[in-house]
């Protein structure tokens, strides 16, 4: 899956990118991560890619041309165009699963006011937002959602299962984990853990996640 990062700051994501399991799913060639730098669609001596708002107000607004340009530039025809934005829909577990299956996905990363709503109307085909929350730069929010989709991608995670049984998967929590030793500082794993038997195992998961799940976040919970 190939993702194209359209920002003023490419230098962000050289660290994240380039350790742990998204490094080992760049180097295996599962996920193709390119940075784009908008600047480089700017024209004018300064390369100049923002302006003041219409109609006044604080902060600076990325200008539709370059932006435009920068789209265009690696848009083809199985690309899905987002922008990282506070308005946008909320990132779910449901929504990184439906966009793992897309081939191209260009993230476009908002900065200082955001960009010309312009732009949007032409380009985007839709905003994501990663919380109730205002970031200093879209780049943190574009990382997120790399990570969260790609733990979707088939071989990137080392059990293929294992994003499917997470947190937020059936609306739920997941249960509490526990390794060796059996007893530390007098607490000890709770013996079904250690029984062998795999359904008794399964039915304590379920209802250790339905039981966190309504104690810290009900507004998950149904009755099914």
């Amino acid at each position: 899956m190939r993702f194209t990062i359209l920002s003023l700051f490419p230098e962000y994501f050289d660290s994240p990118f380039n350790a742990s399991i998204l490094k080992k799913a760049r180097d295996s060639g599962l996920v193709n991560i390119q940075m784009v730098d908008i600047r480089d669609f700017a024209e004018g001596k300064h390369k100049k890619v923002d302006d003041r708002p219409y109609g006044g107000g604080p902060g600076m607004v990325l200008m539709p041309k370059p932006l435009c340009q920068a789209i265009r530039s690696v848009k083809c025809d199985d690309t899905r165009v987002i922008y990282l934005s506070p308005q946008g829909k909320p990132l779910t577990a449901e929504v990184c699963v439906r966009l793992s299956k897309e081939k191209h996905l260009v993230l476009i990363c908002g900065h200082y006011e955001g960009i010309d709503e312009r732009v949007i109307e032409s380009e985007v085909d839709e905003e994501i937002s990663i919380g109730d929350y205002v970031l200093t730069n879209g780049c943190i929010a574009a990382i997120v959602l790399v990570d969260a989709v790609s733990r979707f991608i088939p071989g990137v995670l080392g059990h293929e299962e294992a994003a499917y049984q997470d947190s937020f998967q059936d609306n739920k929590l997941d249960a509490p984990h526990y390794t060796r030793p059996p007893e530390f500082e007098g607490a000890v794993v709770p013996p079904v853990l250690i029984s062998g038997d795999h359904e008794k195992i399964a039915k304590w998961r379920h209802d250790k996640g339905i039981e966190k799940t309504k104690r810290v976040r009900p507004d998950l919970h149904t009755d099914g």
